[in-house]
């Protein structure tokens, strides 16, 4: 068995590399549903982006690309913006669907999720590879020798403070953005003239409508803001967590972050907590046999769905979301 100290670290690091693309996902559904409109095509939204930035990195890497192109900064951030853009443009196909042509608007999202699937699943080409994913953006700045060795029992020894850097350092920026986008929009959807009119329509489109607010402009912005959000969770998940692109590689982490966003109430900082506790719980698959736990490992797999049928069962009905979602505004 490994040793305590560094099965707590493994797997405190493991939730939180689960729980990113979760709490990218929770806020694309809360950006949409916040506005009054229900997207359950995350998941479809992550894959497709996933795949663009993939491929995006994998054309920069090959050998006849110029080297300023296939080097890290430049050949990543084309990758990274090609996501977003996929991402954001999925949004705006679910809102030209559920708002121009007034589709409804879980059959828009399920196109989207299956749309995503066939077309990701037809282009892409196995083996390819790609010159490296994005690094680390913060070392550790303390070493295991220079710590101070904690010994709390017989195999449970803690280094501080360089365990303590292994959690809080060695992530990539987009972990560190997932956090900071948290607190920024749950400030931005108190504070801002944005969040203010988001909320109103997502509540009371007729009433915001009267008050000048222009509804379906709003709802716009929203689903391609939502749709950029589902482009970060995908391209964490191909450019940065990793580095590959496997054929359904979201495996439902879209309908999770619906989960999550629900057990949050609709709130940022409640997602952030969601996403934490499906992080572990998706985490427990690889580190339950690194504290001495021999598990079926197909049940603890199991874990984050069962859980998410929990929170749903659970939890819709008793936490209130935004009044007006789902519903079709028409303007007169």
């Amino acid at each position: 068995m490994v040793e305590l100290g560094v099965a707590i670290v493994a797997t405190i690091n493991a939730m939180i590399r689960f729980s990113v693309p979760i709490t990218f996902g929770a806020l694309s559904g809360i950006f949409s549903e916040r506005s009054g409109v229900v997207n359950i095509g995350i998941d479809g939204m992550m894959l497709m982006s996933a795949f663009t930035g993939y491929m995006t990195n994998v054309i920069l890497s090959q050998p006849g690309v110029s080297a300023s192109l296939q080097e890290d900064p430049t050949r990543l951030g084309i990758s990274l913006a090609v996501a977003l853009l996929t991402g954001g443009a999925m949004g705006l196909l679910h809102a030209l669907l559920s708002i121009r042509y007034k589709v409804d608007q879980i059959i828009s999202g399920t196109v989207i999720n299956i749309l995503a699937l066939g077309l990701t699943g037809y282009f892409y080409q196995e083996e390819t590879r790609t010159l490296g994913k994005l690094s680390n953006l913060i070392g550790n700045p303390w070493n295991q020798s220079g710590s101070v060795e904690l010994k709390l029992a017989d195999n449970f020894k803690f280094y501080f403070p360089y365990d303590i850097g292994r959690i809080l350092f060695d992530k990539d920026l987009l972990t560190y953005l997932s956090i900071i986008m948290v607190f920024v929009v749950g400030w931005a959807l108190v504070h801002t003239t944005w969040g203010l009119r988001t909320r109103a329509v997502g509540e009371n489109p007729r009433a915001a409508d009267t008050l000048g607010i222009n509804v379906h402009r709003t709802q716009y912005m929203n689903l391609f803001i939502s749709g950029v959000m589902a482009g970060l969770a995908g391209a964490f998940l191909t450019l940065a967590a990793v580095g590959s692109f496997e054929r359904g590689m979201t495996t439902g982490r879209g309908f999770i972050a619906l989960a999550v966003m629900i057990f949050g109430n609709w709130k940022p900082s409640g997602a952030l907590k969601g996403a934490l506790l499906f992080g572990f719980a998706m985490a427990l698959q690889n580190q339950l046999q690194l504290f001495g736990i021999n598990f079926p490992h197909q049940l603890v797999a199991m874990l984050p769905y069962i859980l998410t049928i929990v929170v749903l069962a659970g939890f819709v009905g008793r936490v209130q979301g935004p009044a007006a979602s789902g519903q079709v505004y028409e303007q007169e």
